[in-house]
């Protein structure tokens, strides 16, 4: 029985056995134990704004149904069955099932500042074979075995011991308890270098954790094979306190990204602004942020070569200068060169061909764009939307407001995002 459920942004999930074969619908066996997962978190004030990207309701005939949008990752729940939730990307007649997919979304978590990541290959796994949850333990093993190349870093560590010889301090009531019939031995207190610091301790935890939770034959042979190097080392028995003992400095760089891993890993803990379960968990990522940072970073590589200045959540201007600074602008990525301004804003929403419903532009969206224009003092804004086959090929659409500013969109190619932004500054330097 496959207990992975593999969906993407926007399907319908239904828990009813007479449409299992409706194309609309997701089936899932485990419907209701969705339903409790949901209604967990929606319990949990902290949790709450996370799981709004998975609402419950209700269709005739059918039931409760679940539908899913801006956040994708991994859930798992109670009784092991699982959901991948991949991005909504389309690539045209190249779609190939969900290993594109997946590549490309791997690319664009990597492009965000927070997510820990130097060293993955995903050409050296089977990504089409391993759901997401995989995929990230194996960023883990490709980190600890780059760690287990330099080294793993040791310090001098406060131990206490009965020992044979003396070294260091002399702790009298518990030597005179231990020795009172052994006058040959000595209870001291020393410090020894040794690699059984907390850093080390949280990286054998997490690998021996990992491989409990592994449904992967490769996965598992790696681990075993890295924890041999952490033999000397005790695995971690208190998460909190171990954690609270690391201090990320140029002596233990090397475990920066590490540790971040094993929050998530040990403690539950995910990338969005809730926590998981002791038996439930939740590694989710909100969409419309990895996408603002994949285009960011995307731009920078294309436009600046060619003398733009290109600005991310750009500070300083507000909507309001009196009575005080109020109402801080903050648009997504703000372009110059010479003394030409452009704004340029990202948006993960999928439009769609009706020029009568604005195309489904949030007139909010509008709004902000026009205080960015005058505030600014730039006269051409752009929304960037991800491609989507409905609006493939579309003509160009641009809105003006009659006093001298433009909104224009383009919907950027995520599965090719350097050549869409090629054509994207072509667009703007005409």
């Amino acid at each position: 029985m496959d207990k992975l459920l593999e969906v993407r942004e926007f399907d319908t999930i239904i828990g009813n056995e007479n449409y299992k074969d409706d194309e609309k619908y997701k089936y899932f066996e485990a419907f209701d134990s969705l339903l409790d997962f949901i209604r967990e978190f929606d319990c949990n004030d902290e949790s709450s704004d996370a799981l709004k990207f998975m609402r419950i309701g209700y269709k005739r005939s059918i039931g409760n149904v679940v539908s899913i949008k801006n956040y994708v990752g991994l859930i798992q729940m109670k009784n092991g069955y699982r959901v991948q939730i991949l991005p909504k990307i389309d690539f045209g007649k190249a779609e190939d099932g969900n290993t594109q997919t997946k590549k490309v979304f791997l690319k664009m978590l990597r492009s965000m500042k927070d997510f820990p990541s130097k060293v993955f290959n995903d050409a050296a796994m089977n990504v089409d074979k391993m759901n997401l949850y995989e995929i990230f333990i194996n960023m883990y093993i490709q980190e600890v075995r780059q760690l287990v190349k330099h080294g793993i870093r040791s310090n001098y560590v406060q131990q206490e011991d009965n020992q044979g010889y003396f070294k260091g301090k002399l702790l009298v009531n518990k030597h005179i308890k231990a020795n009172l019939a052994h006058k040959e031995r000595f209870y001291v207190l020393f410090d020894e270098f040794h690699p059984n610091g907390p850093e080390n301790r949280l990286v054998k935890a997490t690998l021996e954790k990992l491989h409990k939770l592994t449904g992967s034959t490769k996965n598992s042979k790696e681990i075993r094979q890295l924890l041999t190097a952490f033999e000397a080392v005790d695995s971690s028995t208190n998460y909190e306190k171990d954690f609270s003992k690391v201090v990320i400095n140029r002596n233990t760089k090397n475990y920066e990204i590490l540790i971040k891993w094993s929050k998530v890993f040990l403690m539950n803990k995910s990338f969005t602004t809730f926590t998981g379960s002791t038996n439930s968990r939740a590694l989710l990522f909100p969409m419309e942020s990895v996408y603002e940072s994949y285009v960011a970073k995307q731009m920078k590589k294309v436009f600046c070569p060619d003398g733009w200045d290109v600005h991310t959540q750009d500070r300083g201007h507000y909507l309001f200068i009196e009575p005080k600074k109020q109402f801080a602008l903050r648009p997504d990525i703000v372009i110059r060169k010479g003394d030409k301004t452009v704004i340029l804003d990202t948006k993960w929403k999928r439009l769609y061909k009706s020029e009568k419903n604005n195309y489904g532009i949030s007139q909010e969206d509008m709004y902000q764009m026009y205080a960015y224009s005058k505030k600014y003092e730039a006269s051409e804004v752009w929304l960037l939307y991800p491609l989507n086959e409905d609006m493939r090929n579309h003509a160009p659409i641009e809105f003006y407001s009659g006093d001298n500013t433009y909104v224009r969109l383009f919907f950027v190619d995520v599965a090719n995002i350097e050549d869409s932004l090629k054509e994207l500054k072509q667009r703007i330097e005409i």
